[in-house]
């Protein structure tokens, strides 16, 4: 007789190859075409607690990266814990449209020459066209990722409707006063001809020309220091603004000297500055600051005054500390020019050449020859025009801001821009921008916590928000000003008015509309005295402006304001937390967020950053071909992903083994679960109740760290219950319950329950993560206990999943942490007797007990044949636990040859309880 077809083997339908890459897109089409998110909102609608995570916009404008598919998936597993823990969630997917890199990919289909023969309505046209290509390709490459989300309704910058909101918005920030327009130095990109924001400036090594120039001191200096030659030593990297100079700062707070060849630097740098050939190692006298101030020095350029001045920011550890002052070219001087009424000269053009202002200055004695040069082309020249008054010159690599787009370095650069001030009170408790912004700072949570130092120090030291490009393809600052006074009309009529023509037309009407046709009626008969503000808005007040567009609008499901989470990379605390936070301070003096969740950026496995020229990018569509997403939102999960993430093939193949183990284990969950329809409580062994404890503890840890998105330390917690207790110990000394005791036996169904009671808390827990696999694994269930176990009442797939914790039962009697060890110590001796070749099994163990020892289920915990109190056969070894004596007996009985236990009364007989497991099978 095959005894084999006498057992109860586990079944399951659930393949042990996932085949990921070839049956995961066809359940993601299914999910979109049959509405699962709306589904999910419904199945939540009367949920207690709700949860949403505002969407900050990735820019369309390309194929998503790696860092995309990090930021989605985790985005997602968020969503989907809330979801299955019983909260009504809402997402709502949305695009940044607007900007800078569309317009020049348009311009490089075009060629500028044509781009710039078109209308800006044209242009406009094309980015939009672009835009749009674009987020049908990213929506549907994250719906490849297993994302779900309201992605039938995604929120986009340049639809007509948000372009009128991002307005309306603005708008309100000028209507409370702190929308201003001055002249004021902007990082400025010459390559893109554009304002930057700080958020848009990114530092790089650049190669400098370092400078210590000379400015001879006039009479009134001279007089206050009793001497008849002298000079002020200045030291820069940007020579080209030599000739806009109006002024030399010293520090009021450092004493000076004056060396014995008449130069004036800090006392303190006197022997850094001999070493490096500059002054003269003697001192003649040394003197403050102040009695300098307001006393004049000759630009060696064009003979122009220099007035010195006095300033804090003057730095004592590097350079003359005299500081060449240029106001038009850089914060520090424009601050302290204004103290002093400096002139602000800016003579460069937005090319980055220099203008007819050097003419009409006189900012060189020769000006002619350099209008129209690049500035950093007119080093060689400046030098040669300051003969001896150059007292050094040298290369130097330092850190220098550049454009992030084009990658160039930047200019500084005095122009004409708009601002949204942050030091100027206008609440009705007159506090500023800054004070509001810094308080909501510190209301708001945040994962990690030291992102909060990060977002404050860059909100209590940033200058005042330049919010306005030179540009086509955004949303225009639509205000006219009025010609007779150069004051811009702020009246709400005329603010309302174009803002509803904006919502039907949207805001390409702007250009393609007269003066007349924008203004509202009672201004028309006045229209030729209003002119158009051409400066579009820059793109982060766009996504800056998105909680007011998306979480306040009927349009979209989206969630409360303020939204529960914004999560995105570390990089946007100076960049989408930050635009919005001041957005939101602005208009409704408070966070638009109630927490914020960063994570690092990707890197290959060595810790580089991805190129193409490398050959290290791993796109998201090459790793779905490969691995499919399942393996990507593991390796999301499992990475501590608050830092910078590494990922390679080798490193998702480590994730696919791991997945591989996780998916073993809900198959045989599945598989031995089969056909048991309710739970059995009742029968309980003091194993079955240990496992359950331990599952209960585990769980508990792991949804904590779920809870506070530590999902690496959760999933480590739950890896190693799974392989080390659940499979390693319980599932395996299982087997003889499960396959051989009759299907109605109490105790084999007690052991069903406690897999299905732990598989279904199991589900819920990876159900957020391994989204696909579990829907796939509740395709294949033929069980109505681990449904129930699920939170589902009926078969169906993953979406209905409401996950509650184990039930709290009684704890076993026994001391687990004691047979633990015991176990442990059991199976050193059978590995050693095992090598011996003494015995192939612990089948052929009867294991003699210390007589302190109650445990009635021993023999199915070490998986030995039986258990006595006295030797009765041949000793085959021994071991000693706490000072107590465990012998290993050969097993007397003979092989059942069934279960295989040595415990048939005779050769080739089956054993009792086989005997009569197989009398009910024949009736």
């Amino acid at each position: 007789m095959d005894y084999k077809d006498t057992l109860e083997l586990p079944a399951t339908s659930f393949p042990m190859r996932g085949n990921l890459p070839q049956n995961e897109p066809k359940t993601y089409r299914r999910w979109k075409e049959n509405k699962v998110y709306a589904r999910m909102l419904k199945n939540r609608q009367n949920a207690k607690e709700t949860f949403n995570l505002h969407d900050g916009p990735p820019y369309a404008n390309g194929h998503l990266h790696i860092g995309h598919a990090l930021n989605k998936i985790l985005k997602d597993i968020i969503n989907k814990y809330h979801y299955f823990q019983g909260k009504q969630i809402f997402y709502t997917p949305g695009w940044d449209c607007h900007g800078l890199p569309i317009e020049q990919q348009v311009e490089k289909k075009l060629g500028k020459e044509k781009k710039d023969l078109l209308p800006k309505v044209k242009i406009r046209e094309l980015c939009r066209k672009h835009a749009e290509e674009f987020v049908g390709i990213q929506s549907a490459e994250f719906l490849e990722l297993g994302v779900v989300g309201d992605f039938d309704n995604p929120y986009k910058t340049m639809n007509f409707a948000f372009e009128a909101n991002i307005y309306k918005a603005l708008c309100e920030i000028a209507k409370k006063g702190l929308l201003k327009e001055r002249s004021k130095p902007v990082y400025w990109s010459w390559a893109c001809q554009t304002a930057l924001a700080e958020a848009e400036v990114e530092y790089e090594e650049k190669e400098s020309d370092s400078i210590y120039v000379a400015f001879a001191l006039q009479k009134d200096a001279l007089e206050v220091l009793g001497v008849e030659k002298a000079y002020c030593v200045i030291w820069t990297t940007t020579p080209w603004t030599l000739p806009a100079n109006s002024g030399i700062a010293l520090n009021p707070n450092e004493e000076y000297a004056l060396t014995s060849d008449n130069k004036i630097i800090l006392a303190s740098a006197v022997q850094k500055l001999f070493e490096e050939g500059v002054v003269e190692n003697k001192i003649v006298k040394t003197f403050k600051a102040h009695i300098l101030e307001n006393k004049h020095a000759i630009n060696p350029l064009n003979g122009r005054d220099s007035t010195i001045i006095l300033g804090e920011h003057v730095a004592a550890s590097e350079g003359s500390g005299c500081v060449h002052t240029a106001p038009g070219h850089g914060e520090d001087d424009y601050f302290v020019g204004l103290k002093y009424n400096l002139p602000v000269l800016m003579p460069v053009d937005d090319r980055g050449c220099y203008d007819e202002t050097l003419i009409r200055e006189k900012l060189f004695f020769n000006p002619k020859e350099f209008v129209g040069q690049f500035v950093f082309d007119t080093h060689k020249r400046i030098f040669e025009l300051l003969s001896d008054n150059l007292l050094k010159h040298q290369k130097i690599k330092h850190s220098y801001p550049h454009c992030w787009r084009s990658h160039k370095p930047i200019i500084f650069r005095a122009t004409k821009q708009w601002f949204i001030v942050l030091d100027e009170p206008f609440s009705k408790e007159g506090k500023t921008l800054r004070e509001i912004a810094l308080e909501a700072i510190n209301q708001t949570i945040f994962y990690p916590e030291h992102g909060k130092n990060r977002l404050y120090t860059m909100i209590e030291n940033r200058p005042d928000w330049c919010i306005s490009r030179q540009r086509d393809w955004g949303v225009p600052i639509a205000f006219f000003r009025d010609k007779r006074s150069g004051e811009v009309l702020l009246d709400n009529e005329v603010l309302d008015f174009i803002a509803s023509i904006f919502e039907k037309e949207g805001c390409d009407s702007w250009w393609s509309k007269s003066v007349e046709e924008l203004l509202a009626p009672k201004y028309r008969d006045n229209a030729k005295y209003y002119e158009k503000i051409h400066h579009i808005l820059d793109v982060w007040f766009d996504s800056g402006s998105t909680w007011r567009a998306v979480l306040q609008n009927s349009r979209y499901e989206s969630g409360t304001y303020p939204a529960s989470m914004y999560l995105e990379g570390s990089d946007q605390h100076r960049g989408w937390f930050h635009s919005s936070l001041l957005v939101s301070c602005a208009i409704n003096e408070k966070a638009p967020y109630k927490s914020i969740l960063t994570h690092g950026f990707t890197m290959d496995e060595r810790g580089e950053k991805m190129s193409k020229s490398k050959g290290n990018v791993i796109a998201p569509k090459d790793a779905l071909k490969e691995f499919g997403s399942e393996i990507l939102r593991l390796w999301v999960a499992m990475s501590d992903y608050q830092n910078d993430q590494r990922i390679s093939k080798n490193i998702l193949n480590q994730v696919g083994e791991n997945y591989r183990k996780i998916r073993n284990t809900i198959r045989f969950l599945l598989a031995n679960t089969n056909g048991l329809e309710s739970l059995e409580m009742e029968h309980f062994n003091a194993i079955d109740l240990w496992i359950l404890q331990r599952a209960k503890e585990t769980f508990e840890v792991v949804n904590g760290y779920f809870k506070a998105y530590e999902f690496s330390k959760g999933l480590q917690e739950l890896n190693f219950f799974l392989s080390n207790e659940l499979s390693g110990i319980y599932l395996d000394l299982c087997k003889d319950n499960l396959y051989c005791n009759a299907p109605i036996s109490k105790g084999r169904r007690a052991s069903q329950s406690v897999m299905a009671l732990i598989g279904g808390r199991l589900f819920g827990l990876l159900a957020p993560i391994l989204t696909y696999t579990i829907n796939e694994a509740l395709s294949h269930t033929q069980s109505l206990a681990l449904l129930e176990s699920c939170g589902i009442s009926t078969n169906s797939d993953v979406f209905e999943i409401f996950y509650t914790p184990l039930p709290t039962l009684k704890s076993p009697k026994q001391d687990f942490a004691y047979l633990l060890a015991l176990r442990s110590a059991f199976l050193e001796q059978i590995d050693s007797l095992k090598k011996d070749s003494k015995i192939k099994s612990t089948l052929e163990i009867n294991l003699v007990l210390p007589k302190t020892l109650d445990f009635p289920e021993l023999n199915i915990w070490l998986m030995v044949s039986s258990v006595t109190q006295k030797v009765e056969s041949e000793v085959l070894g021994s071991f000693m636990l706490e000072e107590e004596e465990y012998i290993l007996a050969r097993a007397k009985g003979y092989k059942c040859p069934r279960c295989w236990q040595y415990i048939a009364k005779s050769e080739g007989d089956t054993c009792l309880r086989c005997s009569e497991v197989l009398k009910h099978k024949s009736l």
